[in-house]
């Protein structure tokens, strides 16, 4: 079994691989078609001379490969039923006469419970009008939903309380999506139509000073409990209005639960922790939704409470800890396409601020030198994120990045730069059962040549998946002596560290 998967092939010495570009035919007397039988189906292929051990394993993977098959076209709708279904038809016949009785500004000053006490006679009011009866339940049900309708998110106000799902995708009116414990599932809500769902995502930007129209069709924006929300509205999409959101636990998460919940080993917490604290320069390369806001935050809480820290980011996300904080967040531009301050322009006013760390959210472009710059005068414990597969990918990323600018630099003065800033690069993966893991951590050492040189401390290796879908694994130190081991001694923590990396 290979590090991804994968069965290999035979290895032995009387296994003869053929070389690359040799095209061989498929000639097989049980799977090749004869002038006679062309119309005749294909014959199954003989597995007798496959070992017993294999049989079964080809035979579930095609059974799997043919259940997906069947299932691909299923329908992605879900339509509420029940008691839901009943309180929702209600609240479609008692909010346009509870609006007519409502001065919607007065109603924007108060909280929702408020809100709620001052609504019951008014909606008590509206049913009696109609000639409905609700009981006690149906009626609390009932006011939840009209306050969520006028003051929160509408339907979405269901799937955002509840603790247990990480992220909401909303594909039009009619289609959504969660994920809980990795997974992918429909969510039963639906909405009225695309004009409702166009409104919910209004309310959503503009509480954060940003706008969604034709005009702009794309935004970014996040909720009041720092959850990322990225709305992109018709004519871009095709479906309707889009809605994606990425919500944080509202629990603070720390390196030990992480260790706990099987994203990394013991040892491998303590050599974060010990990084973060020692102010290693440090990257956090992953993919989308592979947990890299949440390693941030998790390594943020290493940080000396005396430290004065400056986040940037497009979307604030970050939720330290320290009492030193200054988040920083960037600006579009305006309808006349002026007056946009992108991370660059923050990160080099954060210059001035007196920084002893400066964390950015995440690097995509230019920004990318001046971090560096930061990281090189003094501002060690820098840290930032980017998407990227693998460390050494990582690296060749922040070249590019840099290249990207208009800073005219040959590409080894870039890789000297990157090797002389960057201590540390944390990969984390999303694996396929669902679970986020960090894959490796490796240490950058400096340059042989006009190559960055690393080396890895730890990893983590693919063993086998269990009955129940779960990947099995192990987090290997490579028994390495680290070359940042010197910056740990400046602060008393050399012996730990080097126990923690053998």
């Amino acid at each position: 079994m290979t590090a991804f998967g994968r069965r290999g092939g035979l290895t032995g010495t009387g296994a003869v691989r053929p070389s690359f570009g040799v095209a061989r035919p498929m000639r097989s007397s049980t799977l090749t078609l004869g002038e006679d039988d062309q119309d005749s189906p294909p014959a199954s292929p003989d597995m007798s001379s496959l070992s017993p051990e294999i049989i079964p394993v080809q035979l579930d993977a095609m059974a799997r490969l043919a259940e997906r098959e069947a299932t691909s076209g299923d329908s992605g709708a879900v339509k509420a039923e029940g008691f839901e279904a009943s309180v929702h038809k209600i609240k479609e016949q008692v909010l346009p006469r509870l609006l007519e009785r409502v001065d919607p500004e007065a109603a924007a000053t108060l909280t929702k419970d408020e809100l709620a006490e001052e609504f019951r006679p008014i909606i008590s009011e509206v049913l009696a009008e109609l000639k409905i009866n609700l009981n006690r339940r149906e009626q609390f049900a009932l006011e939840k939903v009209l306050v969520d309708e006028l003051l929160g998110f509408g339907p979405l106000e269901e799937l955002l309380s509840d603790p247990a799902i990480s992220d909401i995708m909303v594909n039009g009116p009619d289609q959504t999506y969660i994920e809980r414990k990795g997974r992918l599932e429909l969510a039963p809500i639906q909405f009225r139509d695309e004009e409702h769902l166009f409104q919910i995502a209004q309310r959503i930007v503009n509480r954060v000073g940003r706008r969604v129209d034709q005009t702009s069709p794309l935004a970014d924006a996040r909720l009041p409990d720092g959850s990322r929300v990225n709305v992109i509205v018709p004519p871009l999409s095709l479906r309707g209005t889009a809605i994606s959101i990425r919500k944080f636990s509202a629990k603070p998460i720390t390196l030990d639960m992480m260790a706990k919940g099987g994203s990394m080993s013991e040892k491998m917490a303590t050599a974060l922790k010990i990084a973060g604290a020692c102010r290693f320069n440090i990257i956090i390369s992953g993919g989308t939704g592979s947990g890299k806001t949440t390693m941030l935050n998790a390594l943020s809480k290493m940080i000396d409470p005396g430290e004065r820290v400056l986040t940037i980011e497009d979307a604030a996300e970050l939720r330290l800890q320290q009492p030193h904080w200054l988040p920083l967040e960037t600006r579009p531009a305006n309808l006349e396409g002026q007056g946009e301050i992108t991370i660059r322009d923050l990160v080099k006013n954060a210059l001035r601020m007196r920084p002893d760390r400066i964390i950015l959210g995440e690097i995509r472009g230019s920004e990318c030198f001046d971090l560096l710059a930061a990281m090189n005068t003094g501002h060690d414990g820098s840290m930032c994120t980017l998407h990227s597969n693998s460390p050494r990918e990582a690296l060749g990323r922040m070249e590019n990045m840099v290249m990207m600018g208009d800073i005219k630099m040959p590409k080894e003065a870039i890789s000297r730069q990157i090797a002389d800033s960057v201590d540390l690069v944390i990969q984390v993966k999303r694996l396929r059962d669902g679970s986020r893991r960090i894959t490796n951590v490796t240490e950058v050492i400096g340059m042989e040549g006009s190559v960055i040189v690393t080396q890895e401390l730890f990893k983590f290796e693919y063993l086998d998946e269990g009955s129940d879908g779960k990947i099995v694994g192990e987090y290997r130190s490579m028994g390495l002596r680290p070359y940042t081991l010197e910056k740990a001694r400046q602060f008393g923590f050399d012996e730990a560290y080097l126990d923690a990396c053998l």
